[in-house]
């Protein structure tokens, strides 16, 4: 374990709500995971259109980093059915909806800078 430990899902999740919504976004939790160490699953939106799934996990470095996930080039209604199943298997994880230009920027300034 590292000197410097991970900031809580919780923390991180409220923490990039407010900066979107402090842009003019709209930022919208789905659901709600373990507040310490939850799984951080993230739907981004550009005015509503071209959903994109990511989520917060190891990159090809084994650094933290933001993810694809899910089904590409999907329908919203696809989308849910995979974030709800995903939540049949891990009560644990968080679900967030990001509508702003440039969210996976907004994302990822904020959850992996930890």
């Amino acid at each position: 374990m590292s000197s410097r430990s991970r900031l809580p899902s919780g923390v991180l999740v409220s923490a990039l709500l407010r900066r979107v919504n402090d842009a003019g976004g709209i930022a919208t939790m789905l659901a709600r995971g373990d507040a310490q160490a939850g799984a951080i699953l993230i739907v981004t939106l550009d005015r509503g259109v071209m959903p994109r799934l990511l989520e917060r996990g190891i990159g090809p470095d084994g650094k933290t980093a933001l993810v694809p996930a899910g089904p590409i080039d999907s329908t919203p209604g696809e989308i849910t059915d995979y974030w709800r199943k995903r939540r049949q298997r891990d009560p644990d994880l968080w679900v967030i909806e990001l509508d702003i230009p440039a969210a996976e920027r907004f994302a990822a300034e904020t959850i992996l800078a930890d």
